[in-house]
Formats: structure tokens, sequence, C-alpha cells
């Protein structure tokens, strides 16, 4: 099998990228610790020196978090396209770690739709007696005026799967050497992700039950709203894609940047459609449930 060599600090060719020492990694940690403390304090709304904290906590740690992603990643781009360290096998190794990242996604929304499954599917049981007095032995619960399916959730199911078309036509281009498609390409499927969230904030404001009103509105909130903050990031993804085309980054033989986003993209338009299905059609219509 043939490899890319490259020259390390030894002054010896081999086929891997060793990185230099870097600091992302401690402080990576240190700002992940303040998140969870954050939290925690804001969760139990705990007081220092009389006064609650509020949001702030959560707020310095997200910060503290989005720093550390911004000039980690800076580094990794500067490697990549300024000093072009990056071989073939440091590409196998960011596939291996985006496709696990990918699947430890997968399974926060297997645990959300678990959750919604379980109490709608055993709306009726006795033993959960504050689920059945909720809903009154019926899913949706007796009360609850559900968002219809076919109304602004199927437009916004249209809007993302007409940017996944897009995510595509730009991979094509960037595979055939066309980059200013790519940069279109890659401009809109950011637009209409952004158009999404535009969306759903609107639907959210108009809801008629709130995220407090019962399990019903918990489990849809839970599932939509964290699909809701992955559409955001992979918004910010493709954006910063399309800034990185614009730059002439991408070739039809270096492109895994872009493959990335791509990749993140498609999973959320499948986990929307299982959304729509399940929580929107099928969870939302009571015909379903008799």
């Amino acid at each position: 099998m043939a490899h890319d060599f490259e020259y390390g600090t030894t002054g010896k060719p081999h086929p891997y990228h060793l990185v230099r020492p870097s600091i992302w990694p401690f402080f990576g940690a240190i700002a992940g610790g303040i998140a969870a403390m954050g939290m925690v304090l804001f969760m139990h709304d705990v007081k220092i020196g009389g006064f609650s904290l509020g949001f702030k906590g959560p707020l310095l740690g997200l910060l503290c978090i989005l720093a550390v992603m911004f000039f980690w990643w800076k580094d990794i781009l500067f490697e990549t396209v300024k000093e072009r360290v990056h071989n073939s096998v440091t590409e196998y190794g960011l596939r291996f770690g985006m496709a696990l990242f990918i699947a430890s996604e997968v399974m926060f929304f297997v645990a959300f739709f678990w959750a919604f499954f379980d109490a709608s599917l055993y709306s009726n049981q006795a033993i959960e007696y504050l689920r059945l007095a909720y809903t009154g032995g019926h899913w949706p619960p007796v009360g609850v005026e559900t968002i219809h399916a076919f109304d602004l959730p199927f437009m916004m199911t249209m809007i993302l799967l007409l940017s996944g078309c897009t995510v595509t036509w730009a991979h094509h281009a960037i595979l055939e050497g066309r980059n200013k498609e790519a940069v279109l390409g890659l401009g809109i499927s950011a637009g209409l992700g952004a158009i999404f969230l535009c969306f759903q904030m609107f639907e959210y404001h108009h809801a008629e039950f709130a995220f407090k009103q019962g399990v019903f509105a918990s489990t849809f909130y839970m599932a939509t709203g964290f699909h809701g903050f992955h559409v955001f990031v992979g918004t910010v993804f493709l954006f910063v894609c399309w800034l990185r085309a614009r730059a002439g980054h991408f070739t039809p033989t270096r492109h895994f940047g872009f493959e990335a986003a791509a990749w993140y993209w498609h999973f959320v338009d499948v986990v929307w459609l299982f959304l729509f299905i399940a929580v929107y059609w099928w969870g939302g219509t009571p015909a379903f449930h008799g």
C-alpha cells in the first residue's frame, strides 16, 4: 500500500503526521469543566455571595468552548492549507473521527426518540399514574393542540431536503474543479439552513404548548430543539466551508473539510425526516391513535 511520506521532527520520512505540541486540548478540558460547573450551578440555582448566576454560568462555559474550537480549528486549517502537512493517513484519521462523532450524535437522538415513543405508545399504563393523569390515556394528550404536520413542518422538510440537494451539487462541483459553482451551492445551502431556523423559531413562538406543560411538550421540544441546534451547527459549518471555497482551499483531491460538513448536513436531514414522520405526523395526529 502506497503512502504519502513527510518529514517529522527527526528528519526521517514517515507516513504519519506528527502534530506539534498544542495548548488547545488542555484549555478545551478547562472550558468543558467551566461549562459543566456552570450548568450544575444554574440548574440548582446556587447563589454565590447572595447573587444567582442565572444563565451567566453556562454562557461563560459556552463562550470558552467556542473560543477553543475557533483557535484549535484555525491551527488545523493552517496545517493543511499553509504547511500542507496533512497526508492521506491523516485524512483517514479525520474521516474515522468524523464518523465516530456522527455515531455519537445518533445515540443522542435515539435517547430522545426512545422517550417520545415510550410516552406515546404507553400513554395509558396505570403504573405511570402521573403520565396517565396528564394524557388521559390518549396520545396526543387530551387538550393539547398539536402542530399540523403538513403545514409549516412540511415546508421546513422541503427546505432541508433542498439544502441536501445543493450540498450534493457543491460536492460534485468540487470534484470536477468548478469552484464557482461550489461556492454558489454552499452559499445556498447555508442560506437554506438559516431560513429553516427562522421558521422553527416562528413555529415555537406560535405553538400552543410550552416546554413544561407535560410529557408531550417536553419530548417534542427536546427532540426538535436539539435537532434545531444541530441545524445551527451545520449551518455554521457550511458557512465556514463557503468562506474556504471562496479562498480556494478545496481541490478535487483535497477537500475533506467540505466532506465532513456534507456528512453532518445529510445526517441532520435524515434525523429531521424521522422527526417529521414520528413526532409531527404520527405522534401529533389523533387519528393514528384512535
